[in-house]
């Protein structure tokens, strides 16, 4: 039977209903990313107040009861009522889509929540809310349930300052987990101080007892100083310029490393554009052409056999780009990717200028980023040979597979998994002990390559990372193409050891550096295999570490207590092998996750780059938290 369809089958949301039955349409999800951008949201309308140069303070609050408060100095929500409305501009802010003071240009000139339904939707997607407006020398209060007005707009004291505080707790009804991250929060808050000079920005967790205090007189220069603090810069102080045309304003900040790997950083209206825009393109453009048109009038590149291309002259940059503008054109709510036209052009010929110019008046600096690029050149050519002499060889082994590998038997990428082991013996082991139906076996073997210090074209010459790109089929570096991933988990499974973890973090390393998506979005696990095997009587348990072992021991007694200590996965038989490391029933993964990309960068310089002071440092700072078995 056909259910009847007319008139009384549509149905009119009225206020926020939408925002709670639609989330993700507002938020990007339910998830961890979701919540942390309800504190984003309400974050930027006080950043929009420091654009126009009325606040200078932000001040972020983790509650003990799992709420967020967020308190600004800037001029406050306007609390009068409003002319249409016939309700308090507030409350009317608070409880309508697309209500706000950035849809003309007399209150902002440029504004982050530009969509007019931030604040709103937080309400909408909160538990409670509740707003108090410092503003005319009288503190005002306003509450919500659910994006409901629960109160009225009520007078509660008096102040002499100004600015809004706003304390909000999510709706368990709509998230899957309800518990901010400091860390999380960390990573937008002190970007947004970079952004913003002179702004301070204060995140406080009271439950933790822990505290950042973000405030960077320097802006982007500092950002890019702070990208680079431990890698060997090739040039001190960092290539500022700025420039505006057309109610758009913009600066780049620019400075080169020793490395190899491309960092360049885009924001738009103070919105990290993950995936790029018309901005990021106009600067590339323009770096690429400064610096081969200077190459060319210095007649560096005479016995060149190439010219440098766009990621030649990118080899080794740390770079961020902030572009300001009126009215700014974004690929959905979230706002990753910038797409006004006119900004390409814009940037490009005013970088372009700018950059010539300081080539002209710093040739030092200019001869080194032009001969940094000209190695790019011929690191490029080699790279493309060795890819080449790659895809030959995966012809001829194993109809383009490794040799070595042992692959499952489902063709299914998403249900399949690859164990990359190391070491022949455990490999070996490992092919037996394992379901061959979904689980791969890779035994790693040769010296493996710190990626961190080699370029690419050494990177696929590589006898240890060869076969785990053949193996993967997705590519590396440019030609990553994740669609082609042949196996949806990727595991480490190295011994318990330092060797065992030196070699996992030499792979985490290569996979952050060549294959970045796959730690994203969560491919990436390291294996926890056993220390030890505890057994007394008919009674036999694994455990992983010394202090489980001595805690094992005293419940048991210490008589008759047989314990087998495993120097390394060969010591393994088959079967051990599948009861403790492979059966996803028994096994203990540990996920590699990436919630701060700029950390995660500064990490691996750290621990895998050439200088030993920060590694000194980062081990003597970190040793209380890592659990060692010598």
């Amino acid at each position: 039977m056909v259910a009847k369809y007319d008139a009384t089958r549509i149905k009119v949301m009225k206020g926020l209903e939408a925002v709670r039955k639609r989330p993700t349409m507002y938020i990007g999800g339910t998830g961890e990313r979701g919540l942390h951008h309800l504190v984003y949201e309400v974050v930027d309308n006080s950043i929009d107040e420091a654009m126009v140069g009325f606040c200078n303070r932000i001040d972020v609050i983790m509650n003990i009861d799992g709420s967020v408060t967020v308190i600004d100095n800037g001029r406050g929500i306007p609390v009068d009522k409003h002319k249409e409305q016939k309700v308090p501009a507030l409350q009317v802010v608070m409880t309508m889509l697309h209500a706000g003071g950035k849809f003309d240009d007399k209150s902002y000139k440029v504004s982050g929540g530009l969509h007019g339904v931030g604040v709103s939707v937080v309400n909408a997607l909160s538990k409670w809310l509740e707003v108090k407006v410092y503003k005319n020398n009288q503190i005002y209060r306003q509450y919500y349930e659910r994006g409901k007005v629960k109160s009225s707009l009520e007078i509660i004291g008096k102040t002499k300052k100004t600015g809004t505080e706003i304390s909000f707790m999510p709706d368990e009804e709509i998230f899957n987990d309800i518990t901010f991250s400091f860390d999380y929060l960390s990573v937008r808050l002190r970007e947004l101080a970079f952004l913003n000079k002179g702004v301070r920005i204060i995140l406080e967790d009271k439950l933790h007892d822990d505290k950042h205090d973000f405030k960077y007189d320097g802006g982007i220069v500092s950002f890019v100083k702070y990208l680079n603090e431990n890698k060997k810069v090739i040039f001190n102080r960092p290539v500022y310029i700025s420039g505006a045309r057309d109610h758009t304003e913009f600066e780049v900040a620019i400075q080169y490393n020793d490395g190899y790997q491309e960092s360049i950083l885009s924001f738009a209206n103070n919105i990290n554009t993950i995936e790029g825009g018309t901005h990021l393109s106009g600067f590339k453009s323009a770096l690429t052409r400064a610096v081969n048109t200077y190459i060319k009038n210095s007649n560096l590149s005479k016995n060149e056999k190439s010219t440098p291309q766009g990621g030649d002259i990118r080899e080794g940059i740390t770079a961020v780009v902030s572009v300001k503008l009126k009215d700014p054109q974004f690929e959905g709510q979230t706002k990753t990717k910038l797409q006004n036209l006119d900004i390409d052009g814009i940037i490009n010929s005013i970088v372009y200028e700018k950059l010539m110019e300081y080539f002209e008046e710093h040739p030092a600096e200019a001869k080194s980023i032009s001969n940094k690029a000209i190695l790019g050149a011929r690191s490029r050519e080699a790279a493309r040979k060795a890819r080449e002499l790659t895809r030959r060889k995966s012809v001829l082994e194993s109809g383009s597979l490794p040799g070595k590998l042992a692959d499952c038997s489902i063709e299914d990428p998403t249900q399949t998994e690859i164990f990359l082991v190391e070491g022949d013996s455990a490999g070996g082991s490992a092919k037996m002990g394992r379901d061959r139906t979904f689980q791969a076996i890779l035994p790693l073997w040769g010296k493996m390559l710190n990626t961190e210090k080699a370029r690419i074209d050494k990177v696929l010459n590589n006898e240890k990372i060869q076969p785990i790109i053949l193996a993967l089929g997705a590519g590396i570096g440019d030609e990553f193409d994740k669609s082609k991933l042949r196996y949806n988990k990727v595991i480490i499974m190295a011994d318990a050891d330092v060797d065992g973890q030196h070699i996992a973090t030499l792979l985490l390393t290569f996979f952050f550096r060549y294959m970045r998506p796959l730690v994203e979005d969560g491919n990436i696990y390291v294996a926890r295999p056993p220390l030890y095997k505890i057994k007394k009587g008919k009674m036999a348990r694994y455990v992983y570490s010394d202090d489980e072992r001595d805690e094992l021991i005293k419940e048991l007694g210490s008589t008759n207590v047989s314990i087998q200590r495993y120097k390394g996965l060969g010591e393994m038989n088959a079967d051990q092998l599948w009861e403790t490391t492979l059966d996803p029933e028994k096994r203990i993964l540990t996920a590699v996750r990436m919630n701060d990309a700029i950390e995660a960068d500064r990490i691996f310089t750290i621990l895998m780059g050439g200088d030993v002071e920060p590694r000194r440092a980062f081990i003597e700072q970190n040793a209380k938290y890592v659990e060692v078995d010598v």
